[in-house]
This record gives structure tokens, C-alpha cells and sequence, in this order.
């Protein structure tokens, strides 16, 4: 009855091609049409595992990493039990699967999570064929090895190939992924010093971007980034170079590629003949050549490829950051080299982005979440070149959607003068000439040759609504973001299923974001107009724009994220809703579960032990909650220690207040004198940490601190700190009316580890010394 409605649903509204919903079978729950059956059984558990020359624990599927294949046929029916054999909840998402809400796999919004102990049993039609795969939503799990591939085979082959083989990408850490993102959240820079893409102030000055720096600096960014995490190993199938000899030469292999990692994207290139790219997310396109291929975390790619007479083909994924390799050998005799990608170049693309004029530093965190400001945002930032912003929301869909119709060049000025120039109705030729000065830096971050075989067009007549979704990001605090608004501070996208969605995802970050919908298929808009190809995951890349669409004809909340896992879980999703009835076995597993993921406390802490005095930093913070003890004791016998809380008004300004204890005399601990404070603390263009306050004495007080990479692994620091006393309340010797203090210090720190530094510093108050440092 729900197909029959569907269909004419579709007759009324006019829809002259395939669209996104229609292109399987709607889901349906139990096997009502006496499908054939196809059971599987996942254990996941804890166990000690090693990946990367060391025994850690992970997590497993069945006893691996990655977990089985789960193979089918399309027109099946799967039955899929999950144990959970660990102390602590689990779950499962079926990415890329049109599926029963309810079965989807996202704890607390759509799927009760598995607790210790518990077996939980999915069920769902297989409605699709192509490459898909599974994972954990539960926190970081995905990233300890919860995940595994899915293949679907058609019920017809329509390609022409032999047999096929499942590659799967991961990254792997030895770190206990919750300190992962703790070091992250404290702003360390130990990942990039410890995998060479770090951008220290003497490799900027020896090439000449010392200004392009100064730019980045006056925006609060310390330089370009491409990648967050150090990673020891990056892996296909779970090993760092695996070896498939059992091919025969002259076989046509269906190599289903799957980029199931958790923090990074791939350059994948292939030794020997062109291979065939004809798939893409499971769905098949339009069969094109194509070697160098970016791949982004989540996405899926098929190709095909031949194997060669007498020799091995070298297929290799390298970090999109160059940080490391992953490769993998299909046939036998000797190697069939694949292409090498080159290693970006950070300090070019510094100095590409000043020559752009780019305004970066879009908020992550806002004054007021919610207040819409999402145009405002994109107009603020973004683009600049030579007095003109890019601008895409002015795009006319009609046009793009013509085959072939040459597009001239819009210009149009907005409010405030500025000439607009709209790209997405530029022809090749315009694109080139706008490519100067670096605009050609992200140009192989798109989708353009991707080409569905069929029309993906809605009919003009079905409503259109459309939704700007700026992609934000706080890389100081590893706070993410949309329109910057959390996901514990946003609300849910509410979708009409009478309506197309139309969807602007524009980055206003420096970071590539995998963006993902639960439960649906969208259109991606490219040049190839109503052949735009259908995705479940679609690249944003910095500073750029992307436009899906898709018709909604689903139930229930879906959810829709950033796929760098550590993104998402820092706040960069949102929950698209239908408006339709919670599902009553939901009942005892509020969505809050979900929301708080995003928001949960992070704790660090520092300590100081050196020849002349010892510091101890303590802190543990949320999105807007943050609570410091700070002790400072010099061998001199001079001691200052300050509790604080603060309350983050936006990413770089917080008020704060606390008590602060110090000894009024130095070389005495007798005299403890207790204040309470208060003041903000605001982040400054260059990045200088401003601390303005005043105690319950009426003191003022001023701060300034900073800290700058210099080489590789070292970094100089100092601050400078200045208090006045009026005599407001305190009695000033000799009848002076004002008395000041000064207190500063410089030193210098080098690395070497994530929790372990040298240092040495001058302090006015305790002289010169040298110790170590150490994070926890």
C-alpha cells in the first residue's frame, strides 16, 4: 500500500526521471515478501591487537580488524545478529544501506544502543547493489576497529569483469583514541611535529612566506592544515602491504575500494593499464578512465582493472597529507609501479590563500546559537580576490541543468558594493583565467567526472526549499561545527516530503569534510547537469561549496555529519527530521544520549619541574564550560596558585571568575593573601592570549601571553603581566596613591614527545632555570 501511494505521489507531482528515494524500493520492516534469507552473526569484543608494530587493545569483529564481508544479493533479506561482548554500549550503522529507521544504527536517535552483554538483531530488505560497509556509532569506537565491508551483487551482472575484490582503508593509532581527542582539544601541536607537516617559523621565513604567515596569524590560525592526527600505520584490509597473487593474467578484477577510516582521505593510484572507474557509492556511473583519485573518508569507489602478463599491480593510497602509504599488490611477477603522489606543499598554500585575500576564522561558536546568521556568515567570510567575494547562492538551477548549454559568467554587486562572481555558470575557459594566484588549488576537489547513467533530475513542479549549511571550525579548542552551531546547541532540520531539498554546504574552514546523510541517496551537482550522480557522501574542500539535493520520501530523524570521525563527535552534525512520531521502541533511549557525545568534559594537565621554580596547569572543559587550577612556587619560596571558572561567550572570548592565592612577601609563606577575581579572557588577532581582570582588592590587571614554533620541534614562549593598585582598598606605603607590579617571563620548550618537553625560561620573580615539562 505504501509503494502504491508512493507511485502516485510521483504521477501527480509530474517527475519525469529517477531521483534519489526512487531508485530502490522503499524499506519496509519483517519479511512480508518471503525474500530469501541471509543471516550473518557479529561478535564485537576487546582484544589485544597489533597493526603497527605494537600490542594494544582494540576492538574486533569476529576476532579482526576489519571486520568479515558481509556478501548478498540483491532482493535478499538481512538478518544480522550483533553480540556485544565488551563493558561498554556498541552499535552499528549500515552507511550507504536504504534501510527501517529504526534500524539504522544510530544510538538514541534512531536505534537503542547494544549494551554489555546484549545481542541485538537488525533486519532490512536488500533493496540496492554496489560497495557499501558498516561501523560503530558509538563515540570512537569506528577508529579501534569497529567496521567491516558489505558487498551487494546485483540480481543481473550488467559489467563486464570476472571476479572482484574488497580494499579497505583505515588509519590506525596505538593511542587510545579518547587521548586522541583530548590532545587535540588542549590544542597540542605534537601530531604534525611528530609527522613533518608541521609549518615552523624557520621553514616559513626560509621561503618567503613570512607575510603569508602574518595573515594567518592576524586571522588566529597558526597556517594551513590538512590533516589533524599523527597515524603510525595506514592499512588496506587491515595490513600495511598486503599481496594478492591469486589472479590469473589477463582477469578483469572489480577492485570494490572502501575508505573506512576515521580521520583521513586518500590519493589512490594504480601501476599498470588505465583502470576503469564504474561505480561510485555503490552505484554504478558512467564508465570513465581515471588513475589519481581522491577518496574521502566513507566514500566508496569500484574499478576495473586488468591483470598484466607478467608483473603485479602496485595499488597505492597515500595520506592526503603525505604522511604516510598504504599499498596493496593484485597478480604476480614483478612490481607495476603506481603513481606517486606528490606531498602538499603547507607553505604554498599559505601563501596561496594571502595572495586570495581569504577571510578565514569563521566562528564555530557564536554569541547567540540561535540567532540566524548563516548569510551573514557566508558573506563575511570566504573568498576575496582583488575586491570581489565568490559567491554561489545566486545559481540558476534551470541553466546548470541543460546538457551541454554554455553558461556565461554572472557579476552582479551586493549590498556593500562589492562586485559577486558566481562560478558555478562559468564556462572551462573562464574557470582558467580565474585560476590564477592559486585559485587552482582546490580545483581536484570536485565531482565533475562523476556521471550518472541516467537522468537524476526532479520535475520543475515539485517545491524546491532550499537550506545553507556553512561548514565552521575551531581548531584552536577542536570545536566543529554548522552555521556556528553545535550539535548540542542546534536544533533539527525539519524536511517536507513533498519537497526537494536542496542543500548549499559551504566550507568556510581550512579542512576537507566528508559530509554524510543517513538513509539517503542526493544529487551532487556537477557539469554533467541532469546527469548529476547520486551519493551518500560528498568531499566539501577548504574554503569551497558544494550543492546537493535529494527528494524526501523517508520517516523518522536522520542523521547528517561530518565523516572525520573526530569532527563529528566534536559537534559538526545535525539531525534531519521528517516530523513524524518517535518510533515507541525508542522509549528509555532519549535522543540527549546522542546530543551529549558532542559535548562531553575534556581533561588535561601540565607540570613544570624545573631548577628555579615548578607550575602545575589543571583543566577540564566542554563546548562553553571550562574550569582551571593554576599553582605557581618558585624555590624563593614564592607562591601563587588560582582556581578560575570561565564561560565561553564565543570561540575567543570567555568571562571568568575564581579566587587567587598568593604570599605577600617573597621568601615567606607565612602571609597567604586570598582575593577573589574576575575579568575575560580573549584570544587575539596574532594569537596572543589577553587576560584583563579585576580582584576583590580593586586592582586592575593586565596580561598578555604567546607562544611560536620556531624549528621542528621548538617552540619559545613568554608572558607579561602587569597589576595597579589605587589604594582603593589596600593602605599604600608612605602615603603613595598607586603602586604597581610587573611580572614577566621568556623561555624557550622543545618536544620530545606528546607528553614530555625540555625547557627553559628566565622568570623576573625566580631567575633563570631549566627542566622538563610533562602533559597528562
Amino acid at each position: 500500500m505504501k509503494q502504491l501511494k508512493y507511485i502516485l505521489l510521483l504521477m501527480l507531482m509530474g517527475c519525469q526521471t529517477v531521483f534519489s528515494q526512487n531508485i530502490f524500493e522503499p524499506s519496509k520492516e519483517g519479511n512480508t515478501e518471503n525474500r530469501p534469507v541471509r543471516e550473518y552473526t557479529l561478535t564485537i569484543k576487546e582484544e589485544m591487537v597489533n597493526k603497527a608494530g605494537k600490542d594494544v587493545k582494540g576492538m574486533t569483529v569476529n576476532g579482526g580488524i576489519p571486520g568479515p564481508i558481509l556478501e548478498f544479493t540483491e532482493g535478499e533479506y538481512a538478518v544480522i545478529y550483533v553480540k556485544n561482548e565488551m563493558e561498554e554500549e556498541t552499535s552499528v550503522h549500515w552507511h550507504g544501506i536504504i534501510i527501517p529507521n529504526f534500524f539504522d544504527g544510530v544510538p538514541y536517535l534512531t536505534t537503542p544502543p547494544i549494551r554489555p552483554g546484549e545481542t541485538f538483531k537488525y533486519e532490512f530488505p536488500i533493496t540496492q547493489a554496489g560497495t557499501y560497509w558498516y561501523h560503530s556509532h558509538t563515540m570512537l569506537q569506528e577508529q579501534s576497529g569497529v567496521f567491516g565491508s558489505i558487498v551487494i551483487n546485483p540480481k543481473e551482472k550488467t559489467l563486464d569483469y570476472d571476479t572482484d575484490l574488497v580494499l579497505m582503508l583505515s588509519d590506525w593509532t596505538n593511542e587510545k583514541p579518547m587521548n586522541v581527542l583530548r590532545n587535540l582539544k588542549r590544542g597540542n601541536e605534537w601530531y604534525g611535529m611528530k609527522k613533518g607537516t608541521s609549518t615552523p617559523l624557520n621553514q616559513v621565513i626560509g621561503r618567503g612566506a613570512f607575510g603569508a604567515q602574518l595573515d594567518f596569524w592576524r586571522q588566529r590560525m597558526e597556517g594551513a592544515d590538512i590533516a589533524d592526527i599523527y597515524y603510525p600505520a595506514f592499512l588496506v584490509n587491515g595490513q600495511q602491504n598486503p599481496e594478492y597473487p591469486n589472479f590469473k593474467a589477463g582477469e578483469k578484477v572489480r577492485l570494490r575500494i572502501i575508505n573506512g577510516s576515521a580521520s583521513t582521505q586518500f590519493w589512490m593510484t594504480f601501476g599498470g593499464e588505465m583502470p576503469t572507474l564504474v561505480a561510485a557509492d555503490g552505484l554504478d556511473v558512467t564508465p570513465i578512465q581515471k588513475n589519481k583519485t581522491f577518496i574521502a573518508i566513507a566514500e566508496t569507489y569500484d574499478f576495473i582493472v586488468t591483470i598484466p602478463e607478467n608483473g603485479k599491480i602496485e595499488f597505492r593510497a597515500m595520506a592526503q597529507d603525505g604522511s604516510g602509504t598504504a599499498t596493496a599488490f593484485i597478480g604476480n611477477g614483478k612490481v607495476i609501479p603506481a603513481e606517486v603522489v606528490p606531498r602538499p606543499d603547507k607553505i604554498k598554500m599559505m601563501q596561496q590563500m594571502a595572495k586570495m585575500d581569504m577571510k578565514m576564522g569563521a566562528h564555530a561558536l557564536k554569541f547567540q546559537p540561535k540567532k540566524d546568521e548563516r548569510y551573514e556568515m557566508k558573506e563575511e567570510y570566504g573568498m576575496q580576490m582583488d575586491g570581489m567575494s565568490m559567491d554561489h547562492s545566486k545559481m540558476d538551477h534551470s541553466k546548470m541543468e541543460m546538457k551541454d548549454e554554455k553558461m556565461d559568467m554572472n557579476m552582479s554587486k551586493d549590498s556593500t558594493g562589492k562586485k559577486k562572481m558566481d562560478h558555478s555558470k562559468m564556462d572551462m575557459d573562464e574557470k582558467e583565467m580565474v585560476d590564477m594566484d592559486g585559485m587552482q588549488m582546490f580545483s581536484e576537489y570536485n565531482y565533475d567526472y562523476l556521471k550518472s547513467p541516467e537522468k537524476t533530475t526532479y520535475s520543475k513542479d515539485v517545491p524546491v526549499k532550499e537550506i545553507l549549511l556553512n561548514l565552521t571550525g575551531n581548531m584552536n579548542r577542536y570545536i566543529w561545527s554548522m552555521n556556528g552551531v553545535p550539535l548540542s546547541e542546534t536544533d533539527q532540520i525539519k524536511i517536507n516530503h513533498k519537497e526537494v531539498t536542496r542543500i548549499t554546504l559551504n566550507n568556510l574552514t581550512m579542512m576537507h569534510h566528508p559530509m554524510h546523510l543517513h538513509g539517503h541517496f542526493f544529487r551532487v551537482i556537477n557539469e554533467n547537469g541532469e546527469y548529476s550522480p547520486l551519493k551518500h557522501t560528498v568531499n566539501v574542500p577548504p574554503m569551497g561549496e558544494v550543492i546537493i539535493e535529494f527528494y524526501g520520501n523517508e520517516y523518522g530523524d536522520w542523521f547528517f555529519h561530518c565523516h572525520i570521525l573526530y569532527h563529528m563527535v566534536s559537534g559538526m552534525a545535525r539531525v534531519i527530521s521528517y516530523d513524524t512520531p518517535r518510533d515507541d521502541r525508542l522509549n528509555g533511549y532519549p535522543i540527549s544520549g546522542l546530543i551529549t557525545e558532542a559535548d562531553k568534559y575534556y581533561t588535561w594537565a601540565m607540570v613544570d619541574a624545573a631548577s628555579h621554580m615548578t607550575e602545575f596547569n589543571f583543566t577540564t572543559s566542554n563546548i562553553r564550560n571550562q574550569f582551571n587550577v593554576m599553582a605557581e612556587y618558585g624555590w624563593n619560596k614564592n607562591l601563587e596558585a588560582e582556581v578560575t571558572y570561565e564561560r565561553y561567550l564565543h570561540d575567543y572570548l570567555r568571562v571568568f571568575g575564581g579566587v587567587n592565592i598568593e604570599n605577600e612577601m617573597e621568601d615567606s609563606l607565612d602571609e597567604l593573601s586570598t582575593t577573589a577575581i574576575a575579568g575575560i579572557r580573549f584570544l587575539t588577532p596574532y594569537l596572543f592570549n589577553l587576560d584583563v581582570r579585576m580582584d576583590s582588592k580593586l586592582r586592575p590587571q593586565i596580561s598578555l601571553s604567546r607562544e611560536i614554533l620556531i624549528l621542528p620541534r621548538t617552540a619559545i614562549f613568554g608572558s607579561y603581566e602587569y597589576q595597579a593598585d589605587f589604594g582603593w582598598v589596600n593602605d599604600l606605603s608612605n602615603g603613595d596613591n598607586f603602586a604597581s607590579e610587573v611580572v614577566w617571563n621568556a623561555g624557550i620548550e622543545y618536544f620530545l614527545s606528546r607528553n614530555f618537553s625540555l625547557m627553559a625560561s628566565y622568570d623576573n620573580r625566580f631567575g633563570a632555570g631549566g627542566g622538563l615539562s610533562a602533559r597528562f
